[in-house]
């Protein structure tokens, strides 16, 4: 993996558009999100759709083509210094295809924040427009609009990166498999990254990379299917390194432990667990794309420079 473009960080007064490429959004959340960045002395502006429902497929935020268009919209404004993501869900896939990504390169980089289902959006910016993007929370998410660790965090990271160079694991943290590796970050939701494999979109593979990963919502034996459908692609052939994130309402982490040393210590690679970044209080902001040093038995990701210009 070569080294990707970082993005300006923000400054005072920066517009930033939200957007929902996946599910509906709740009203309450979507207001107080946006009372937050009005704090942070940002100017936000809501995608036109992002308030929609689709009429029989209510898991998504509106139609394919209104969601694309108001994302596609959003990236290609000048004005527009960032886009943020309102949610997770379900929906990217339906619409990456549709996204015209010429003209979303020649806008030029910016700042792109999401987590969960847009971990198909994170790939995509990587593999067709080559920018560093932040894993990071949702603007409407439950997490972001009541943890004040994962606000700060994430300002931290678009206004003061050099600030959070190295992000450490929550309490807890540490090495599942102890030593240290040198590589570019990339990864995102574990069920997106393997529903993805094969798509125009993805990359190749994690060779060489900081692979970041977790999941929301999936039984033990699910989350071993699905390393194993990584490991069997060869996927994960010659990834330097793991962080394991947050595995929230997967069952109790006792009996997903046993998963991750069966299927990922046999890499030989250093891996960190519940490193506190996903579905989970207080998650941290990951920049994808940047290259860092990962050591499991500090429990830290130092980064070799700002994620944001």
């Amino acid at each position: 993996m070569t080294a990707l473009v970082r993005p300006s960080r923000l400054a005072p007064g920066a517009r930033v558009a939200v957007v929902a490429p996946s599910g509906p959004v709740s009203e309450e959340r979507l207001e107080a999100g946006l009372d937050i960045l009005r704090g942070w002395d940002l100017d936000p502006v809501v995608a036109p759709h992002v308030r929609d429902r689709h009429g029989e497929l209510g898991y998504l935020a509106g139609t394919d083509a209104d969601r694309a268009a108001d994302l596609q919209n959003a990236w290609c404004d000048p004005s527009v210094a960032a886009v943020l993501c309102a949610r997770g869900g379900y929906g990217v896939q339906r619409i990456v295809d549709l996204l015209d990504w010429e003209a979303m390169r020649a806008a030029g980089p910016k700042v792109f924040v999401g987590f969960s289902d847009p971990t198909v959006l994170h790939q995509a910016f990587a593999t067709r427009l080559g920018l560093v993007t932040l894993y990071g929370p949702a603007a409407a998410g439950a997490d972001f609009v009541k943890n004040t660790r994962t606000q700060e965090h994430l300002r931290a990271t678009l206004f003061d990166p050099e600030s959070v160079r190295t992000v450490r694991a929550a309490p807890g943290g540490g090495a599942l498999v102890p030593g240290r590796a040198r590589g570019f970050t990339l990864g995102g939701c574990l069920a997106l990254l393997a529903t993805d494999l094969g798509t125009l979109h993805a990359p190749a593979g994690a060779r060489g990379g900081l692979l970041v990963i977790e999941d929301v919502g999936e039984q033990a034996y699910r989350v071993d299917r699905m390393l194993t459908q990584l490991l069997r692609s060869g996927w994960l052939d010659g990834v330097a390194g793991i962080a394991l994130g947050s595995w929230s309402d997967c069952g109790p982490y006792e009996k997903l432990r046993p998963v991750f040393v069966d299927r990922l210590g046999a890499l030989g690679v250093p891996v960190v667990e519940e490193f506190g970044f996903g579905h989970c209080e207080g998650a941290l902001t990951i920049p994808l794309g940047v290259a860092a040093e990962l050591d499991a038995d500090a429990g830290t990701l130092t980064l070799d420079e700002p994620a944001l210009r």
